[in-house]
């Protein structure tokens, strides 16, 4: 096992990791932008180095600063979190090149997955149920008008490169597709450099399904368990939870042996999640995509686990081989996450930002608080401002629900706007 980690990462995250880093013996090394050098995030660490101005360009994703940080501070191993450089394959590889351990998979399978044609294709490959559509390499309009003709209508436009419903559109007839495609290539172009599109069937009303896996580098793969993540706004996960409730037990076995064919057909080492719509009437599923990385909801998949994801990633990174089978993956109960965020939803959910004057956070049994600031830190408008995960567990759905809406009601916050009120209205209900 390496003793030196470096964090490639801010807020929550990188907390989170630093924790359990800590925990298992290793010395952690924080990495900031001028505008975090007394975040949270820094203070959790054992020593930390600046890395930059604010903007994330120049910090965060300056892949050149973070391989010198590694370098100037003797860090052996670099965990890159979620977000930022944590899917990027260059990243990957020029880590190791300047022999860190990266604690994520190889650079082939995050590029593998990092696009959404080429995932899809590699996805049939492997027998994983596909959403009907078309993922050729050909994206011109003519070829897309053609495909959506075949597939019939409606159709989803989806950027092959991207995610996060950027380029994205639902076309309900042929003659509103041309209109369609050009917004969506231009907004792919813009937020991912790459425009190449994709046409899936429009399926109305599916539940967002994902299943963790887990392989070490010895040919072990597992999955463990699934989450919902159905509940949305704007194409971003509000409420997720563990495991998935109301599918077939022959769904859920089927999902979990599909997302362990695909990390095997990719050689994949380390954490990742293969995501799926599961139609509204739970009898069949379709891959999305693959995220190779922590996700940001797997706290609840470690609530009803026991295990920590975060050391099961250091420890595969060192080479240790997985010491679980399947048959050891069992969940117990269930957990319900929500996602607290510097945001005002009665101006649209715009961002906000400030010094959070008061911050507290109920304690008690099944309850886990993750957070990246505590009272008298500021939220900035360089970075995602979100203040906390609130995770509570139960005995089974029900209660995991009303602890977690006890707990919300519980929470102070002072000095930034924030979706409190909005996320217990929407919990409790």
């Amino acid at each position: 096992m390496f003793r030196r980690l470096l964090i490639a990462n801010r807020g929550e995250i990188a907390c989170r990791i630093a924790a359990t880093a800590r925990r298992m013996g290793l010395r952690v090394i924080a990495v900031h932008s001028e505008a975090d050098a007394r975040a949270a995030h820094v203070r959790a660490a054992d020593e930390s180095v600046c890395i930059g101005p604010a903007r994330p360009q120049a910090s965060y994703l300056d892949i050149d600063a973070l391989i010198d940080a590694a370098r100037r501070t003797g860090a052996e191993a670099v965990h890159p979190g979620y977000g930022f450089l944590s899917e990027n394959a260059e990243f990957a590889e020029r880590a190791a090149g300047a022999g860190l351990v990266f604690v994520g998979p190889p650079a082939d399978a995050i590029r593998a997955m990092g696009s959404k044609s080429a995932a899809k294709r590699i996805a049939a490959d492997a027998q994983v149920p596909l959403v009907p559509g078309y993922h050729g390499a050909d994206s011109t309009p003519e070829r897309l008008a053609e495909a959506a003709e075949e597939i019939g209508y409606p159709v989803l436009v989806k950027a092959s490169a991207g995610g996060g419903g950027r380029g994205m559109r639902i076309v309900e007839r042929a003659e509103d597709l041309p209109a369609a495609l050009g917004a969506a290539e231009r907004e792919a172009r813009a937020a991912f450099g790459d425009g190449a599109l994709l046409l899936e069937r429009y399926i109305a009303r599916p539940r967002h399904v994902e299943v963790q896996v887990l392989a070490d580098m010895h040919g072990a793969v597992l999955h463990l368990l699934d989450r919902d993540c159905s509940i949305q706004r704007r194409h971003q996960k509000v409420i997720e939870e563990a495991p998935a409730p109301g599918l077939s037990d022959p769904l859920r076995a089927e999902m979990g042996a599909a997302a362990v064919r695909l990390a095997r057909a990719i050689g994949y080492a380390g954490a990742g999640t293969a995501e799926f719509l599961v139609d509204e009437g739970g009898s069949a599923f379709h891959f999305i995509e693959m995220n190779t990385r922590l996700q940001v909801e797997h706290p609840v998949t470690e609530m009803v686990t026991g295990l920590d994801l975060v050391e099961l990633q250091l420890r595969i990174a060192a080479g240790e081989p997985l010491t679980l089978s399947q048959d050891d993956i069992a969940a117990s109960g269930h957990a319900v996450e929500a996602r607290l965020y510097a945001e005002d939803p009665a101006r649209g959910f715009l961002p906000q930002t400030g010094r959070l004057a008061h911050l507290t956070f109920p304690d008690g049994p099944g309850l886990r608080i993750d957070s990246g600031v505590e009272t008298g830190d500021g939220i900035t408008p360089f970075y995602d401002p979100m203040i906390a995960k609130l995770v509570a567990w139960g005995e089974d759905r029900e209660r995991a629900r009303l602890a977690l809406a006890d707990a919300l009601a519980d929470t102070r916050i002072a000095g930034v706007n924030t979706n409190l009120f909005f996320l217990e209205t929407l919990v409790r209900h």
